[in-house]
């Protein structure tokens, strides 16, 4: 177990990263009604099952209306 506690202090931040990047899409997503391409379903969707940080950042990318 010593590897897991050299590794926390990288592996913190990413995960707060992760959840304050998820939170902040699913907001996003749930107060506004247009979107670049999909619809609200399709962007909770990739969103949620995306969690990790894929899900969020493509709908950053490519789903967020300027």
């Amino acid at each position: 177990m010593p590897e897991v506690k050299e590794m926390m202090p990288i592996i913190i931040p990413l995960v707060i990263l992760q959840f304050v990047l998820l939170t902040a899409a699913i907001v996003h997503i749930l107060r506004h009604d247009s979107y670049k391409r999909g619809n609200r379903v399709l962007w909770l969707i990739i969103t949620i099952v995306g969690m990790e940080f894929i899900g969020p950042i493509l709908y950053f990318i490519f789903g967020k209306e300027e």
